[in-house]
């Protein structure tokens, strides 16, 4: 975007603004997951990318970090607009295919446009549930990723061993997410003091999105460990915080 256009500037002040509303003041309605989560991204999704860039970090270098064997099966689950296949570059074409897989209709129509627009031909998006959807192609996954969504899912427990599932031996999988440390980590793992254990997930909570430790412990636990970073990002209008994240990166044994 040409910010020295004063129009165009204005626009995207406008749409920061608007976003920022969305993230941090409109309320999140809906009886179930998958309304609220099509309530809270279904006024978002055409801004959505451009934010989250200064948002959600260690994303790039995580699927840039995934070198999978050609013919491959991936499934970028919670994978949204299908930004992250920006990031494959020559890999994509080498793939048997790629699915992304999410509950918003919204961000899924933005994927939609986006795999069009490139007419990525062994791209597809399937709207379903993380936990429990059937695999689309016979035979397992060589690679799942997870990107941002797994704070963002009730039963991540359920969603990441319903992936664990899917893999084939041997096949990799890819998170990175918000998360805080135990009070007491392991002394090989980062400690976050008292504010940032409180703080964070309270601020993260008002738009459904929850911080734990949680899913790092059980990532650790059942994958071969290939890469683990525990990073910090600051947040957009929030000069003086930072939000811990991790990228992880993890082969199935068995």
């Amino acid at each position: 975007m040409d910010l020295a256009n004063p129009e165009k500037r204005r626009m995207s002040v406008f749409s920061e603004l608007k976003m920022l509303y969305h993230l941090a003041v409109a309320p999140v309605r809906g009886d179930t997951h998958a309304a609220r989560l099509e309530n809270f991204y279904n006024r978002q999704a055409q801004g959505y990318d451009a934010f989250r860039r200064r948002l959600l970090h260690g994303r790039a270098e995580l699927i840039r970090a995934i070198i999978p064997p050609p013919g491959a099966t991936w499934l970028d689950i919670g994978g949204g607009t299908g930004e992250n296949l920006e990031h494959l570059g020559d890999r994509l074409p080498l793939l048997q295919g790629l699915w992304v897989i999410d509950l918003s209709e919204s961000l899924l129509q933005v994927a939609s446009e986006r795999i069009a627009r490139h007419n990525w031909t062994n791209v597809h998006v399937l709207r379903a549930d993380a936990t429990s959807f059937a695999f689309p192609c016979p035979g397992g996954a060589d690679v799942i990723t997870f990107s941002y969504s797994l704070s963002m899912i009730p039963d991540w427990c359920a969603a990441l061993e319903h992936a664990r599932q899917l893999l084939k031996p041997g096949g990799i999988i890819g998170v990175v997410d918000f998360f805080v440390s135990h009070k007491h980590p392991a002394p090989d793992r980062r400690k976050h003091g008292w504010f940032t254990r409180t703080f964070w997930p309270t601020w993260f909570a008002a738009d459904n999105v929850f911080l734990s430790p949680a899913p790092l412990d059980w990532l650790t636990r059942k994958f071969e460990t290939l890469r683990l970073q525990e990073l910090q990002s600051r947040v957009p209008y929030l000069p003086l915080g930072k939000v811990p994240y991790f990228q992880f990166m993890g082969r199935k044994l068995g």
